[in-house]
This record gives structure tokens, sequence and C-alpha cells, in this order.
């Protein structure tokens, strides 16, 4: 009898016990806001906007390492062509042409030239980054703008796309593209166009 009620009283005591419950996991919300720069003063007016309407969301340099909205600056370099093609003849477009190959000291010129461009926006970017005590970090890619943006904005699951807008009109729209308008349909992320005012285009 006293067996009975002592297995009763332990059937008791394993169906009320409670199993143990894992504490909540913390979701982060850390989110990638990428702004595409060139030389031209409507990509750099693009990332002041950022700067003047974001800098509460971003993370700032004296909270590194604490939850914030991270910040990529990204400039693209055009390729530079080892050799060039021109019409040898009567024909134009159509007719014979000769290829121009450049010089070892001619490409190793330009190259330097580029990355002297290049540490120049980069530098003139992390300026105004620390004037509001943003961290950024920077990226330097090198093919053709629109592809390579947009690429990067995949690989990098970036959240928001910011560029500029240069304000081409119709003709040098229709014949030299517009970065904006193609990463506006390409890029695999919501983007925003800033259009400068019209001192800045002019």
């Amino acid at each position: 009898m006293a067996e009975d009620q002592a297995t009763a009283t332990l059937k008791t005591s394993t169906v009320e016990k409670q199993p143990e419950t894992e504490p909540p996991r913390v979701m982060t919300t850390t989110k990638r806001m990428m702004v595409a720069i060139d030389e031209s003063d409507s990509s750099f007016y693009a990332l002041q906007w950022v700067i003047d309407h974001f800098s509460s969301l971003l993370m700032t340099t004296e909270a590194a390492g604490a939850e914030g909205d991270l910040l990529t600056v990204v400039h693209v370099q055009s390729p530079f062509y080892h050799f060039a093609a021109f019409p040898a003849g009567p024909g134009g477009a159509t007719g014979p042409s000769i290829a121009v190959y450049a010089s070892t000291a001619m490409i190793e010129s330009v190259k330097k030239a580029q990355q002297e461009t290049s540490a120049a926006l980069l530098s003139r970017v992390l300026q105004m980054c620390r004037a509001k005590q943003i961290r950024a970090e920077t990226l330097v890619l090198e093919g053709d703008a629109k592809d390579m943006i947009c690429q990067a904005v995949e690989q990098m699951h970036v959240d928001l796309l910011v560029v500029g807008s240069r304000g081409l009109g119709k003709i040098k729209r229709a014949f030299l593209g517009s970065v904006s308008d193609y990463c506006a349909h390409h890029a695999k992320c919501p983007i925003l166009i800033v259009r400068p005012p019209k001192e800045i285009t002019s």
C-alpha cells in the first residue's frame, strides 16, 4: 500500500514539473546602407544628404561595436583598355582598322592616376563622415559602374542604395545611359536617388 502511494506521488510530481524554456534570442536589426560616389558634385551631395538625414541611425566612431546601421561608400574605377582600334582607310567603322597598344609606362601612369583619384575621393568621404562621427567603410571596384554597383549590392546584402543624379539631358541619357536609372531597375534592394539643387548640376 505504501509503495502504491509513493508511486502515485512520483507520477504526480513528474507530470507537474514544467519543462525548462530557453531564453529568448535577441534579433539584430543592423542594416547596411550603401552610397555610390564618383568625381561629380552630385554624388557628394547625395553622401552629405545621407549624413545629414541618417546620422542618428548610423554607427558612430565613439560607439564602434555597438548596434547601429552600417555605411558603405563605393567608388568604381573605369577599366583601362591596353589597346584601341582606329580606322585605317575608307569605310569608317566598317572598313579596315589598326590596333594601337599602350606601352607599359602608359599603363602604369594611368593606373597610378586612377589610384590617386580614388584615394582623394575616399579621403574626402572619410572627412565628411568623421565630421559627424560616423564610422564608414570604403570600397573601390573596377569595371562598369552600373554593373559593379548592382553586384556589390547583391553580394553585400545591402538594405538601401543611395546614388546621386547628374541631371543628364535626354540626348546624353540616351547615349551615355544613367547609373541611377540602371540601378533603379536592376539593384536587388530599395534605391534612393538624391537630386541636387540646379546650381550644383549646372
